[in-house]
């Protein structure tokens, strides 16, 4: 549920790689994983099939919803209660994520099941130990309710009864899945989950079942997400990083909850679009020199790949300030924006940085067109060391800052 879960974003710990299930599919010479959903329904499945046959199994096989049918092998497959009457299986899969730099990436992902009084939707989901409980809404889960999407969800209940199917579920009888994550609030700690309103543990996620490596796809889908959360619970501004030193930065200037900061990476347009439809009433761009320099020039997609830095441009910008063409030409044969900023630096350029955040806040109302009147657009440009370098805003009150010393000083 979150920008960098990617879902849910880091390290997990969990047993040796050989344990893992091995996804059959490839893309471009990477490894693709499972989602922590697909891991939940395959251990549903098995422990339902355990507690119906009474034969523990060490692999279960899934339909998951891209089409595919995949086999996991389990982690576990053990009885926690065997009193007649009040019968507990628990089984779990060891999540790879493939190649995807994933928080949950070796997490074990457990399922206990029992029977229960029959109910109108047969299966009932539980959040147990390190499994996240919603208490914001927005998410599109129930406030309350453990945070599981609404694809996992559909998919465990579907294993659970095809399980019940084949094996024969006594009439009258209700399934209840506990899902639980042993290492769940650990691994939450390094996701943004907190700041959707989920807590105590991570999220049970994924609408495919597989985990494509370095996804921008899920990366976009989790900053969306991050939007909506914060517009669903009336929060009026928004803060866009392109990454997690400038975000830090950032707190050092602004009085917003933790909620109003979303790591945009790549993808500062969309965001800004989504804070419009969603009626969030200002957002603020944070970020350093590189990627400043290509939303000043227009491009809001600032992946290294798609556009490099343009140390003229920025030299241009700096002759506008009054720099001397001896130093133009100095700025220009940098090879990075880093290398950059600590010429203009060194030189006491920094009007440029002003300029060059004003047209980021120029180019954001230009992306947003008909829009650009529903929201205020900052930009704060720092450099490595946490320097505010300039910054700007389409509001003629500027930027709410807060210094360090807590009082304010709009800029």
């Amino acid at each position: 549920m979150s920008p960098a879960n990617k879902g849910n974003g880091g390290n997990g710990n969990g047993s040796p790689e050989s344990d893992y299930s091995r996804p059959t599919i490839r893309g471009k010479g990477m490894r693709t994983g499972y989602t922590t959903g697909a891991c939940a329904a395959a251990a549903t499945k098995a422990a339902v099939t355990t507690l119906l046959t009474g034969d523990s199994v060490d692999r279960m096989t899934i339909h998951l919803p891209m089409g595919q049918d995949v086999e996991f092998i389990l982690n576990r497959c053990e009885w926690t209660d065997r009193t007649a009457g009040s019968e507990k299986v628990l089984c779990s899969v060891i999540k790879d994520g493939g190649d995807d730099p994933d928080a949950t990436h070796g997490a074990e992902i457990c399922a206990t099941v029992w029977l229960g009084p029959a109910t109108e939707e047969c299966v009932t989901i539980k959040g147990g130990v390190g499994v996240g409980i919603v208490t914001f809404p927005g998410t599109g889960i129930p406030v309350g309710e453990p945070a599981v999407t609404r694809v996992p969800r559909r998919m465990i209940i579907e294993s659970a009864l095809q399980a019940a199917k084949s094996h024969g579920l006594d009439a009258g009888k209700g399934i209840i899945v506990e899902l639980s994550v042993p290492t769940g609030e650990e691994v939450a700690l390094k996701t943004t989950n907190a700041r959707l309103g989920v807590s105590g543990g991570i999220s049970i996620l994924g609408s495919t079942g597989v985990v494509q490596p370095y996804s921008t796809a899920a990366w976009r889908a989790s900053v969306n997400l991050a939007i909506d959360v914060a517009g669903a619970n009336n929060l009026d501004h928004m803060v866009l990083s392109t990454g997690l030193q400038s975000e830090a930065f950032t707190r050092n200037h602004l009085d917003l909850p933790d909620m109003a900061y979303v790591g945009v990476g790549i993808f500062s347009g969309a965001a800004l679009k989504r804070c419009a439809q969603r009626g969030i009433s200002r957002a603020t761009h944070v970020g350093m020199v590189g990627k400043f320099s290509k939303m000043a020039m227009g491009y809001f997609v600032t992946h290294v790949a798609g556009n490099k830095v343009d140390t003229s441009f920025l030299a241009g910008l700096a002759g506008q300030c009054g720099a001397s063409k001896e130093l133009q030409d100095e700025m220009a044969a940098t090879p990075s924006g880093r290398h950059f900023g600590e010429i203009a630096l060194a030189n006491n350029q920094l009007a440029l940085f002003t300029l060059m955040s004003q047209m980021v806040c120029d180019e954001s109302h230009k992306l947003l067109g008909e829009d650009a009147g529903k929201l205020i657009v900052d930009a704060m440009c720092f450099d490595f060391d946490g320097t505010l370098l300039g910054y700007a805003s389409t509001s003629p009150d500027g930027i709410p800052l807060v210094s360090h010393s807590g009082t304010s000083s709009n800029g």
